[in-house]
């Protein structure tokens, strides 16, 4: 009798020992709060950098850039950029550009062509209108003679259609004389034009 009781409370004490060891285990594989390293640090900022620069992306826009330039063609820019940042990575200015009609101040913008003239070249309308960009920083009026075709489309009665119209009478024709031509457009009447008026301009 004595026994089986001195056995079961043997069993008793070695389950509890059992037991407490268990959760000693447990505690001690828990993860414990380590601070944070500076290399830690650093690689969270650098993820964060990512993040950033691929925010800025969106914002690349493309620029045309002719005439005379050392090295003509299609350039990625930033929407805060100046024609002079994008001359200079067109190898910048050869050595008979006429750079008293250039507005190097200018801030570019998507698909704008940059048209360098040479010295003693004819400054028509076209040109000068290219230069200058189409859309003034004052008044913000479009220039139907040098926008694109993405900010014809902002004008009113304006679609994707009668916008590629525009710039095909325009290389079709040459630079439009007065505001009134875009009635030559077809598709743009009477009434068209009267909601266009007050938004356009020619230089």
């Amino acid at each position: 009798m004595i026994n089986t009781l001195m056995k079961k409370n043997w069993l008793y004490v070695c389950g509890g020992i059992i037991a407490v060891i268990a959760a000693v285990l447990v505690y001690l594989r828990q993860p414990e709060d380590k601070p944070i390293s500076i290399e830690q640090l650093l690689l969270e900022e650098t993820k964060s950098t990512d993040i950033v620069d691929e925010e800025e992306e969106i914002d690349e826009i493309i620029v045309d850039v002719k005439g005379a330039v050392n090295r003509p063609g299609v350039y990625t820019a930033s929407n805060q950029e100046r024609v002079i940042d994008v001359i200079n990575r067109a190898g910048g200015l050869s050595e008979n550009a006429d750079e008293m009609l250039v507005n190097f101040a200018q801030k570019v913008m998507d698909e704008m062509v940059i048209y360098i003239p040479v010295i003693g070249e004819e400054a028509d309308g076209y040109t000068m209108q290219e230069i200058a960009g189409s859309q003034s920083a004052n008044d913000g009026i479009i220039n139907i003679n040098s926008a694109t075709e993405s900010e014809l489309e902002t004008l009113a009665g304006i679609g994707p259609s009668k916008a590629a119209s525009i710039i095909e009478y325009r290389e079709a024709n040459g630079p439009f004389q007065q505001i009134e031509d875009i009635k030559k457009i077809s598709g743009i009447g009477d009434k068209t034009f009267e909601k266009l008026k007050d938004s356009i301009k020619i230089k």
